[in-house]
């Protein structure tokens, strides 16, 4: 898809013309941790996506009954390279960057009413037979419809403002786009990308966990039921297994949060808000009441 020899046209050009951020054409999984690491952090995040709210110690505990001997300070290390954090509230759960402006929460009590008026990103660590990676990807909040992805050994912040231009190239702007306040999404070359576009800068609070609830449950889909299954043995096969999957995610596979239609089907067929209300109204009132049980 990209000649990295004999052509005349650059890989800066190159990658332009076909979506895929320069960063990807030359990764290998990141794997400087032992196989006895690796295979720990497998069981984290397979536990995480099952248990968000488990921090540092349950998951200790977790491990060790799974036949792990592992301490609590090797726990925290994994999990902060595999940038997971519990999800319940606790002050500096997103490891901002004190020296980075934050943004306010613009999505409460906010009615969503169509494509392109909301976008999230984030970012998860992606289990691989021998290393890792990550994933980012941008989806559009109306919708479900994954907009843009990337996977990459690093977490740089260069690489989540190329993801976001070229979704930008591809779908336009949106009014609002939202994230937590990890670093990357506060550095200044990513909050410029959505000034100089004009779009609304929205933030996660600090511990709230529901916040970014529909891209922490793309994670669990797309684990479950592609990258735990296949347990992709190197970058390239990652890459083309996540093009069927993301396609199948947006155009087959029915959501019972969008009255069974496609995410693909809502987005570009823009159908009456009426026809989704009840079902965005349910799941506001579900996200109101675990927020309710946290704060208890």
């Amino acid at each position: 898809m990209v000649e990295k020899g004999g052509s005349e046209t650059s890989i800066v050009r190159q990658c332009d013309l076909v979506g895929v951020c320069r960063s990807t054409l030359y990764y290998k999984p990141t794997g400087q941790e032992s196989d006895l690491n690796l295979e720990i952090m497998q069981e984290l995040d397979k536990q995480y996506m099952k248990t968000p709210f488990y921090g540092k110690r349950r998951m200790t505990t977790h491990l060790n009954t799974s036949g792990y001997s592992v301490n609590i300070k090797r726990t925290s290390r994994l999990m902060q390279l595999m940038g997971l954090k519990a999800l319940y509230p606790k002050p500096n759960t997103s490891l901002p960057d004190k020296e980075h402006e934050k943004y306010p929460y613009l999505l409460k009590d906010l009615d969503i009413t169509h494509s392109n008026h909301v976008w999230a990103t984030d970012i998860t660590y992606v289990p691989m037979r021998k290393g890792f990676m990550y994933l980012m990807a941008i989806i559009d909040l109306y919708s479900r419809k994954v907009l843009h992805w990337s996977v990459s050994n690093t977490m740089e912040a260069e690489w989540c403002a190329e993801v976001l231009n070229q979704t930008i190239s591809m779908y336009g702007t949106p009014e609002i786009f939202n994230t937590d306040q990890g670093s990357q999404f506060t550095s200044n070359i990513f909050t410029k990308t959505l000034k100089d576009n004009e779009i609304k800068i929205s933030m996660d609070g600090k511990g709230r966990a529901t916040d970014n609830i529909f891209v922490e449950r793309l994670w669990r889909s797309v684990k479950y039921e592609d990258i735990y299954l296949k347990s992709y043995s190197n970058g390239l096969d990652l890459q083309k297994g996540l093009i069927d999957y993301f396609d199948f995610y947006n155009y087959s596979r029915p959501h019972s949060s969008l009255s069974n239609m496609t995410p693909a089907e809502v987005f570009e067929k823009q159908p009456n808000y009426q026809q989704l209300s009840y079902f965005i109204n349910k799941e506001k009132r579900s996200k109101k009441e675990k927020e309710g049980l946290l704060q208890q």
